[in-house]
């Protein structure tokens, strides 16, 4: 058999074997391997215990090369899964996957939300800095700062045409942009303390805003006024958002509920207590998402299909829980976050649910299956916000580490 070690190499690693059986106490063993060896007697200090500790590295670096073979092989799935050339997956099943595609920076405080443009490749931001800034999400590019508000923005929507910009902060006000000429064309003031939400009808003709002054109010866009105030809640009221065809908004608040709302006559239609602490973000779930949600449901279903409309909430429970509106049942919980959960988007195809949390990750639940199916390490701290664009494949976050972050599906 051809040896592979050098001469030297040989010696040494007899020293290191007689060495050890030295210390192990097999005298006969040590004796008759020096003398096939043709060792001297005299031992060396410095070969002590090193049998053992390349024994114990080897099995170190043996375990580490599995670990990292496993990630290999994991990256190597996922990307050839991810691929859509190669697995034949339709855009309604790509989810966001890792590494980000770009990291956007320039807010000097926490930014507190995140959206996308309806029509151009842009995204918005809100920050505690009292800014909102616009870049283009294709090219990583900043495009430009709005400024107004005088204390932290807190939320903003744009009308379905992306022609408007509404916002809200903790300057107690409600700001119209015009979002072709980037000039503030309207501020409405009505709420007695922060406003922390604001939300477009469908139509674009009016405007709603909830508040810590525990109330949600209605503007009308083309004159600023203040037509109808919602009333009912106990605490602060955190988010304010609309359904499709815009019949129903729905409100939740650091009173621990999520309260739906007939906008027609303005009062509370279904009052929904499961939380255990206040309740930060809700989304109607698009119309895509009824199938996969009623699938879930299915067990605890004795009443058969159930119409919806369904609506999902995050809180400081850290957990998401989707509601039947209609009866106004809590129909599953999603488990998984270790920490408050901040923002929630449909996923357009509806088979899946996104969310942002403190535990600064990025979470893909298959609803259907009622599990996290992909977590992203996304942010360096508490991940406070999400949106998931329409149409092309793409998911923004922010954090309080006062970056944005664009996510590509595949």
């Amino acid at each position: 058999m051809k040896m592979v070690l050098s001469q030297r190499q040989r010696e040494e690693l007899n020293k290191a074997v007689a060495d050890y059986l030295d210390s192990a106490g097999y005298k006969d063993a040590l004796e008759a391997f020096k003398r096939e060896a043709n060792m001297s007697d005299e031992s060396d200090r410095k070969y002590a215990g090193l049998l053992e500790k390349k024994w114990t590295s080897v099995i170190r670096l043996q375990k580490k090369v599995m670990e990292l073979e496993a990630k290999l092989s994991e990256a190597e799935k996922e990307f050839i899964e991810g691929a859509p050339t190669r697995n034949k997956r339709s855009p309604a099943e790509w989810i966001p996957r890792p590494p980000e595609k770009f990291t956007l920076s320039g807010h000097r405080g926490t930014i507190n939300r995140v959206i996308f443009h309806p029509v151009y490749t842009l995204a918005v931001s809100a920050s505690e800095d009292a800014t909102i800034k616009i870049w283009d999400f294709e090219t990583g590019e900043f495009e430009r700062t709005l400024k107004g508000h005088t204390s932290a923005v807190q939320d903003m929507a744009l009308d379905p045409a992306g022609k408007l910009l509404v916002s809200c902060g903790a300057d107690m006000s409600v700001k119209l942009w015009d979002f072709q000429t980037y000039e503030c064309v309207k501020t409405m003031h009505g709420h007695e303390h922060n406003v922390s939400s604001v939300c477009f009808l469908p139509g674009g003709d009016f405007v709603l805003s909830s508040s810590r002054d525990k109330t949600i109010k209605m503007w009308e866009v083309s004159s600023g006024y203040c037509v109808k105030t919602f009333s009912g809640h106990r605490e602060w009221v955190r988010m304010v958002r609309s359904c499709a065809d815009g019949s129903m908004i729905a409100s939740c608040s650091n009173d621990q509920t999520v309260r739906v709302w007939q906008v027609q006559s303005g009062e509370c239609k279904v009052e929904m207590r499961d939380h255990d602490h206040v309740v930060e973000c809700i989304a109607w779930a698009p119309d895509t998402a009824h199938s996969a949600i009623n699938e879930a449901a299915g067990n605890d279903n004795k009443i058969g299909t159930l119409a919806g409309p369904f609506l999902a909430s995050g809180s400081r429970d850290k957990t998401i829980k989707v509601w039947d509106v209609g009866t106004g049942l809590c129909l599953f919980n999603l488990v998984g976050h270790d920490n408050w959960v901040r923002g929630l988007a449909f996923h357009p195809g509806g088979k899946y649910l996104t969310s942002a949390s403190d535990d600064k990750t990025l979470r893909v639940w298959d609803l259907r299956n009622k599990r996290c199916m992909k977590t992203l390490e996304a942010h360096s701290h508490f991940c406070t916000t999400l949106d998931f664009h329409r149409s092309s494949p793409c998911v923004v976050t922010g954090g309080v580490d006062q970056v944005l972050k664009v996510w590509e599906c595949r």
